[in-house]
């Protein structure tokens, strides 16, 4: 089975079909073992009722008590040893399953890291989740076709091997019934593969909704439009349900022939046995070995039916996985040598020119415009933007990772220690940390945990606040320590106070180094260097924050909007989870543990608050 950092191979993409045949091509003698344990197994319970026959013949019927005493010896020791095949096909099998199983998730996983940024924009997130919960299981059944499915082909002959030494007839019969069963369920199958294919369609929009519904269920609260869409997934989740049964119906269909054709064959084979033995054309051990041979055909038969049933469903979950890997990352063809030093960031698209060293800001009306124009200046996407003479897509992606860096203020948070969260791949000293923790504010969430930094974060941050999760995020970037931070909004979940104490600090954490961040916060505003702003996605206007307040009536609309609301609000604003305000007295969450006033929790100012300290 496959190890844990083996090498998963290359996958074949032409198709759900070439898919499959990869994953049995990656294990080739286990997936010929478990065809040869199946069939041997099929065979030996087939042989049983030819020994019983012999025990009746020779034995039984004759009255020689030895041949039958021989004949039960010989119908025993198969019977034993079938057991043990049985056992060892079983885990055969199940190691098959497990190989592909797990082969698949580390192709999914690792092309998924390679895609990046480029995921999001291929393939939606319920895909990506669907493929995850049940295309893998589902693909990892199908090989089921490798065990009982050969194993089944390969008894159906040798039975009618079997009966044509008894009765052409009888054997006529049995081989007629193959093609019966191909010509009933051959178009249940189809009908299933397309019945199958919409179900997936829309359990990935559904799981994606569901995933755009949980991340933003504040905020439908707050805009009153929680009954809305949950009326509009509702609907939703009646047409997937009403889809389910459809493929309910194909499958019920294609089980009850699976039990109900071999009966109908037991029940035919056996009446012409019972004729043919009447007119004394079998013999008593004959008629029992005919309906003994049927009989063993009821479960190969079923085994058939079912691996039509899996195979159909695996080819349209792999088909899925194989439009994810079809997906390819930005190609990475550049080979230029980034600036010397440090050199101006400038988006023509946008005229937005970002000088060296200097916090700069970003501010318009629209966020999807903003955070387009970071993308451009990060390169998550095609981009014209110019780093000094250089064009960024000339430049090899992993220089361009390694010098700027966007944090997006809804970036994951994996599940760890909180110094693990924080440190990413880096191994930062206690110092750096400290100086990071207090650049982003975060003092008074080390001090909450339990153990401090090595307390245990879950994924997501779940355990954390919105606040808190945004000041985590900030203390990453910091700790990564770029050339050229791009933030998003790193503060739109802080209370008033505590973004001022973030505000200074980030820019005297920052210093002689390229920040950019985008807001609407005349907090931070105030302590940008270079203030764009923009309407449409181009610069309107640039300056200082107070000259652009003086000048520009749009400009002061805006951002006037967002003070208005922090004075009317007791300092919140109402922009995420550490800007409650209690109705009654107008207090923040943030404002209980550090007064408005600009005092810490113990009356000092929170600038003065000893980080390292608190890390102790």
């Amino acid at each position: 089975m496959i190890d844990a950092y083996e090498d998963p191979g290359r996958p074949d993409t032409r198709g759900g079909w070439a898919y499959l045949a990869w994953l049995v091509r990656c294990q080739p003698w286990r997936s010929a073992a478990g065809a040869v344990l199946a069939s041997v197994w099929m065979v030996l319970m087939a042989v049983a009722p030819y020994l019983l026959a012999k025990a009746v013949d020779d034995g039984l019927e004759p009255g020689d008590d030895a041949a039958l005493a021989g004949w039960t010896a010989v119908l025993f020791a198969v019977g034993a040893v079938n057991a043990w095949v049985s056992i060892m096909r079983h885990r055969t099998m199940t190691r098959v399953r497990m190989d592909a199983y797990f082969r698949t998730i580390k192709v999914v996983v690792g092309h998924a890291a390679r895609l990046g940024a480029t995921l999001a924009r291929g393939v939606g997130s319920g895909e990506v989740v669907t493929i995850g919960v049940g295309d893998v299981q589902t693909i990892a059944n199908a090989l089921t076709v490798i065990g009982p499915g050969v194993g089944s082909v390969v008894v159906y002959v040798f039975v009618a091997g079997l009966l044509l030494s008894v009765s052409p007839l009888l054997a006529g019969v049995v081989l007629l019934g193959m093609p019966v069963v191909a010509l009933l369920v051959g178009p249940l199958m189809a009908r299933l593969q397309g019945a199958e294919a919409e179900y997936r369609e829309r359990q990935g929009v559904l799981t994606a909704r569901i995933g755009d519904l949980a991340g933003g269920l504040r905020v439908l609260n707050g805009l009153g439009g929680k009954g809305l869409f949950a009326d509009a997934f509702g609907r939703d989740s009646q047409r997937l349900r009403e889809q389910g049964y459809r493929v309910g119906a194909v499958t019920s269909w294609m089980q009850a022939l699976g039990v109900g054709l071999p009966t109908l064959f037991l029940a035919v084979v056996t009446w012409l046995a019972a004729r043919l033995a009447a007119r004394g054309e079998l013999t008593v051990g004959e008629l029992v070995s005919v309906y003994g041979y049927v009989a063993v055909l009821v479960g190969p038969v079923a085994f058939l039916v079912d691996m039509g049933y899996q195979l159909s469903r695996g080819v349209v979950a792999a088909r899925r996985v194989v439009g994810l890997l079809r997906v390819q990352p930005e190609p990475d063809t550049g080979a230029a040598e980034p600036p010397a030093g440090p050199s101006v960031l400038h988006d023509p698209a946008s005229g937005v020119r970002v000088a060296p060293g200097r916090l700069t800001a970003l501010v318009g009306a629209r966020h999807a415009e903003t955070a387009a124009l970071v993308d451009r200046l990060g390169r998550y996407g095609p981009t014209d933007v110019t780093w000094g003479a250089v064009r960024l897509d000339a430049l090899p992606l992993d220089r361009v990772r390694a010098a700027i860096l966007v944090a997006d203020n809804e970036a994951d948070l994996f599940a760890g220690s909180l110094r693990e969260v924080v440190a990413g791949r880096r191994e930062p000293g206690a110092a750096e940390i400290a100086r990071a923790v207090r650049a982003a504010a975060a003092d008074d969430i080390v001090q909450g945990l339990p153990a401090g930094l090595d307390s245990p974060v879950t994924a997501q941050g779940r355990s954390l606040s919105g606040g808190q999760r945004q000041r985590v995020r900030l203390v990453r970037a910091l700790l990564a320590d770029p050339e050229v931070l791009l933030a998003v909004e790193p503060t739109s979940a802080l209370d008033a106070h505590t973004e001022a104490v973030v505000a200074r600090r980030l820019r005297a954490a920052r210093e002689g180094r390229t920040t950019v961040v985008t807001t609407t916060s005349p907090l931070l505003l105030d302590q940008a260097e270079t203030v764009h702003y923009l309407v449409d996605g181009k610069v309107a206007a640039t300056g200082r924050h107070g000259d652009l307040l003086r000048n520009e009536p749009g400009y002061r609309a805006l951002v006037a909007r967002d003070a208005d609301d922090e004075t009317d609000e007791g300092g919140g604003g109402g922009r995420g989870d550490e800007s409650v305000v209690d109705a009654g007295h107008g207090v923040s969450v943030d404002d209980v543990r550090a007064p408005a006033d600009g005092r810490g929790p113990e009356g000092g100012n929170p600038d003065d608050i000893d980080a390292e300290e608190a890390l102790r």
